[in-house]
């Protein structure tokens, strides 16, 4: 249905501004007159074509991040705890977030709920910035009249995945320096460094060492064909991405990944851990559990773990329980299903289900950290013997040239 922006007054005589959804003005006048508000214009929203920001400067500085939305929940908690209507409430976080991209947006919410609409309707509207889980979760604090209590429990969810993706971010910072100053520094060598020394030794006239020989020729060939290099690069990134987004290919590639050496395992309980810490959370929401699947399998990342939920999903409705089924996927670790199992058995799933995740995320860190302590000097051992590597065959040319001329 079109959208159609208004300009009302309430029985007091205030100015209320909004949007609201109808198959014309005349439906749209008549349910404003059944909210009591006494219209003065409606007018339909002219059809605009919007080109992204996204990619524009302003775009990338203004664009939500996760930690935005945390920020944002915590405060809308503390200001409905503290009695404040919710509409102003959003008008406050409004003009706090005014210099973000949450600031427009919670202007748009804002303009939603005052023409009748209720919050998580409002925010369903906007489903890059609030996920599926964020908006069942505050309808189902909405529909039970405990809307506060379940924004302090999903600021608390928020803040907690967002510990975990810090952590896990901060962890790869200084590999990923180390690639890229090791990487730059071998290139400069090769394509730099590397071809002044080969004139000289090709003036010489000398046959040179093997060490030496192969790395001229990788020199040589990087400073002839990086170009080739690049565009196949390309191709292969390119070709990576679109095979990951076919279902057989995505399918396959998570997979592998949950394969890896040291850091499928990894992998497997940060999928664990957020799979158990969102049912949880749910679950004591109050979303009944079916959608509360539903929901899980979307927020996951490995598309295999997420289609074993389909299985949980169609054992629910045919009366099974959530452990039998993800013992039988095989993907779910043992101590998990048993956890889930005990939970289910004593009538406490949520609170089991949030140990699991406390649990994993605690063995994540861990693993995280022991990952690291191997993968730095490892990393550092390895840039190390490759300069060396293109160091000494350069000395050992220097060490022929001393000789013959000796």
């Amino acid at each position: 249905m079109p959208t159609f922006d208004y300009k009302a007054t309430d029985q007091t005589g205030k100015i209320i501004e909004g949007q609201l959804e109808g198959k014309d003005a005349t439906a749209v006048i008549a349910r404003l007159q059944e909210m009591q508000y006494f219209p003065i214009r409606v007018q339909q929203q002219a059809q605009k074509t919007v080109i992204s920001r996204s990619y524009t400067l302003r775009g990338l500085l203004r664009r939500v991040r996760s930690r935005d939305v945390m920020v944002f929940t915590q405060q809308l908690a503390t200001l409905v705890d503290a009695g404040i209507p919710l509409d102003r409430a959003l008008n406050i976080l409004g003009e706090l977030n005014e210099n973000t991209g949450l600031g427009p947006i919670l202007t748009k919410v804002q303009r939603n709920i005052e023409g009748g609409s209720s919050l998580a309707d409002a925010l369903a509207k906007h489903p890059r910035q609030f996920s599926r889980l964020y908006v069942n979760m505050v309808r189902s604090g909405e529909s039970g009249g405990v809307l506060e209590a379940i924004l302090v429990r999903l600021a608390s969810f928020l803040e907690q995945s967002q510990e975990m993706v810090d952590e896990i971010k901060s962890a790869m910072i200084y590999p990923a320096l180390l690639v890229m100053v090791g990487g730059v520094a071998i290139g400069v060598l090769l394509t730099f460094v590397i071809p002044k020394f080969a004139m000289i030794f090709a003036d010489v006239g000398i046959a040179l060492p093997l060490p030496t020989r192969i790395v001229i020729h990788a020199s040589n060939f990087l400073s002839s064909y990086w170009y080739l290099i690049l565009i196949g690069l390309f191709f292969i990134v390119y070709g990576i991405r679109n095979y990951r987004k076919t279902e057989k290919g995505r399918i396959k590639w998570d997979a592998m990944k949950l394969k890896l050496p040291m850091f499928g395992q990894l992998y497997r309980k940060i999928e664990i851990a957020r799979f158990s810490r969102t049912l949880g959370t749910l679950i004591r929401s109050g979303v009944p559990i079916l959608q509360a699947i539903s929901i899980v399998k979307d927020t996951l990342t490995n598309e295999v773990i997420a289609q074993a939920l389909v299985s949980v999903y169609g054992g629910l409705k045919e009366g099974e329980g959530v452990a039998q089924p993800l013992q039988e996927s095989g993907v779910f670790p043992p101590l998990a299903v048993h956890m889930i199992s005990v939970g289910e058995e004593t009538g406490s799933l949520e609170t089991m289900l949030g140990k699991v995740a406390d649990s994993y995320e605690t063995d994540v860190s861990n693993s995280i950290k022991r990952l690291m302590s191997l993968l730095e000097p490892a990393m550092i051992l390895l840039m190390g013997v490759l300069i060396g590597f293109v160091v000494v065959s350069m000395l050992l040319a220097i060490f022929s040239i001393s000789d013959i001329a000796v």
